[in-house]
């Protein structure tokens, strides 16, 4: 349930037409959902936060995905299921089969309710081809959120022309994330030619010292940039959902 939905069934009880222990009823429900014995679904998330809870899927069975999945949809929320690797579709596809699998990003995914207001776009930004699954998970995140995503891919550093050349696009977004790895010196380059906030997500890019990430990490924790703020190594679901709030007008 979120607030539109909240706001409908109050405006329900005025008219008549559900009474107050229906009512109350469903209101008592939504703190918590037991699924199983392994999962206690946030019904309340939504409700408090503009976001249903999402789901982590790498370290879940596909059965146990696909029990948590349809108590979200039970609550007439949004799905959002990140890390999950293809072989456990079928059963999640059975629960959910208007959601969409993305294999670049391994998030399965079904946006739905009413949508809120947002300041303007959020932008995607990738530094090269090997980081697009950060990337994409971010951009699926922001738009399960309800956000219109703008994505601009490969326009790493190495080739600075490649992002001066898309500046005036990135900057028309209401907030922008960047995902690099290697060195990670983009999001300050995009930082220093935009006025708008940029979450910084370094990926786990690059060959030995790079140290899976560590680098990037780094070295966008000591950007100059004032506008940068950074997620963890990897991080693309937190940096879409940071952008989408930042970009989300009240």
């Amino acid at each position: 349930m979120d607030a539109a939905t909240l706001k409908k069934l109050l405006e329900q009880v005025k008219s008549g037409d559900v009474s107050v222990a229906e009512a109350s009823k469903s209101i008592a429900s939504l703190p918590v959902r037991d699924v199983g014995g392994f999962a206690a679904v946030d019904g309340h998330r939504a409700l408090r936060q503009g976001f249903p809870e999402a789901v982590y899927g790498e370290s879940k069975s596909a059965e146990q995905i696909a029990a948590i999945v349809g108590e979200l949809l039970s609550l007439g929320h949004s799905v959002l299921v990140t890390r999950m690797s293809k072989d456990k579709l079928p059963p999640v596809q059975a629960a959910c089969p208007a959601g969409r699998y993305d294999a670049i990003s391994r998030t399965f995914s079904l946006r739905q309710g009413k949508r809120l207001k947002f300041a303007g776009p959020v932008g995607v930004v990738c530094a090269g081809t090997s980081d697009l699954p950060v990337a994409e998970e971010a951009a699926l995140t922001a738009e399960v959120a309800g956000a219109v995503v703008r994505r601009f891919v490969d326009v790493g550093v190495a080739g600075l022309h490649r992002v001066l050349r898309r500046r005036d696009e990135i900057a028309a977004c209401a907030s922008v994330v960047v995902c690099a790895g290697m060195e990670g010196a983009l999001p300050t380059v995009v930082a220093g030619l935009i006025p708008r906030p940029v979450v910084a997500v370094p990926t786990s890019v690059g060959y030995g010292a790079s140290l899976g990430g560590i680098a990037a990490l780094l070295g966008m924790l000591n950007s100059c940039a004032p506008n940068v703020a950074v997620v963890n190594i990897d991080n693309g679901f937190g940096a879409g959902y940071y952008a989408a709030m930042l970009a989300r007008k009240g």
